[in-house]
């Protein structure tokens, strides 16, 4: 049986599953839960069907390059990844490329990866400079992107060395990633990010370092790849292992402008399940524990699985960030507060150590690159992130270690997106059609890349 709730945006009812509703969830928190999570922004943006050609159109990804990537703020790096002057990371999106360098202490600079003379990309890999010179004929800029030697230079009296500097990207920085913007006319970053520093306040992204980061190629569309973790209702089928202990369809889903969020509750089963589990039954679906083994998380008298686990989480950081980790709600150790800021970046709130980055590979429409980042806080000096680990499209995300039990999740996602790129190729049905609320997340994306591609 569905039930309603408000819609904020236009005061219509919206339909919402049987079962405990998130605030509801919240309630029986033994710990003060933030304001953060307090909020709600349901937004009910029509029942439209998503033209396929958005996924399938050589010509609608190159109005996405046009219109979106050479005009939206995007993730590129994390600060820690270029620590010293003269580090760079290559950052490429579709058929554009940038090095993103620290240019001196305390600034971040993003230039065009292509020569000035012959159009030779400057830098193939990232790594760290004393000057940026191409490996074609020699032509050397500064770390500011001055020009500074030309081979020959008597050769070329019609060079100004005044106007033959590198063209830049706009850079900005926040929670401790770098963004770049290759429109000259675009708004600051913090305007474009709205309010959604606020709601990361409390859980401070700046003091995190790379634990691990993994990039694999898929054979589908970035929007294909991405959309998949825009919404939980998909887990019913693709991770029923999780329904004992996974929310799934009474995840709460807020959208704002530039930004919007999903929250699934742990700890809590779906009313997909079909019957209902006791409280150690979710706790050992929920640490994987088999019949046969011990759990090693015992339930206390009347204890929850949610509070147990939370418990848990609370000892596994208390060695790394002290005694605060009671003043943090269960909810923040347990449950999947993912934030997406449009198009493509997902940080994670609270105290999971993900963010997910989706783009295109290269300029193949129907290929795209995901990216792990697993942000883990530290205490004293900040560990050296992590080397990346490459995934080619034949390969599992078991073959990434780092990412412990997330990589079987992964590799159940990944099986799929392959053959929803197929079925968008061949279906005679010329749109998706997506749920009014379950995934609004999805809508609201699609929603603004309209604005930015066709508006």
């Amino acid at each position: 049986m569905a039930q309603s709730d408000e819609n904020a945006a236009s005061g219509e009812p919206r339909p919402r599953s049987a079962g405990i509703s998130y605030q509801e969830l919240l309630d029986t928190d033994p710990y003060p839960v933030p304001e953060v999570l307090r909020l709600t922004s349901p937004r009910l943006l029509g029942n439209d069907d998503i033209p396929n050609d958005r996924y399938t159109s050589r010509e609608w990804h190159e109005r996405e390059v046009e219109h979106l990537w050479r005009r939206v703020w995007q993730f590129a790096c994390r600060e820690e990844q270029i620590p010293h002057v003269g580090s760079h990371v290559v950052y490429d999106i579709a058929n554009l490329s940038f090095i993103v360098m620290r240019s001196a202490p305390g600034e971040i600079k993003a230039f065009y990866n292509a020569c000035l003379h012959r159009g030779r990309q400057l830098k193939d890999h990232s790594g760290r400079c004393s000057e940026i010179r191409c490996p074609f004929h020699g032509f050397a800029w500064d770390l500011q992107g001055n020009l500074s030697d030309i081979p020959a230079r008597w050769d070329f009296p019609h060079v100004d060395d005044a106007v033959f500097s590198l063209p830049e990207a706009k850079v900005g920085t926040w929670g401790g990633f770098v963004f770049i913007n290759p429109d000259p006319d675009a708004g600051p970053l913090q305007e474009f990010l709205g309010d959604m520093p606020t709601h990361f306040e409390r859980w401070n992204l700046q003091d995190r370092y790379i634990q691990g980061h993994v990039s694999k190629v898929i054979r589908a569309n970035w929007k294909v790849a991405q959309e998949a973790f825009c919404e939980s209702y998909h887990v019913g089928g693709t991770h029923p292992q999780a329904l004992p202990y996974l929310g799934d369809i009474n995840s709460q889903v807020d959208v704002w402008d530039t930004f919007a969020r999903i929250i699934t509750p742990g700890g809590t089963a779906s009313p997909l399940l079909g019957w209902e589990p006791t409280e150690e039954e979710i706790l050992r679906y929920m640490l994987d524990i088999r019949v046969d083994e011990e759990n090693f998380v015992a339930l206390g008298e009347g204890q929850t699985a949610r509070a147990a686990s939370a418990a848990a989480a609370r000892e596994r950081w208390r060695p790394v960030v002290g005694d605060g980790v009671d003043t943090w709600s269960d909810a923040e150790f347990i449950d999947n507060i993912d934030y997406t800021l449009f198009p493509n970046f997902h940080p994670w709130g609270a105290y999971n150590r993900i963010v997910y980055r989706f783009r295109p590979n290269g300029d193949d429409h129907r290929t795209c690159i995901m990216e792990v980042f697993l942000l883990a806080p530290f205490e004293g000096e900040r560990p050296l992130p992590a080397k990346t680990t490459h995934l080619g499209p034949d390969d599992e995300w078991t073959a990434a270690p780092e990412l412990g039990m997330l990589a079987k999740v992964f590799q159940q996602d990944s099986f799929n997106m392959p053959m929803v790129q197929k079925g968008l190729e061949q279906t005679a049905k010329p749109g998706v059609t997506l749920a009014s609320y379950q995934e609004s997340k999805v809508r609201w994306l699609h929603h603004l890349l309209g604005e930015w591609v066709e508006g």
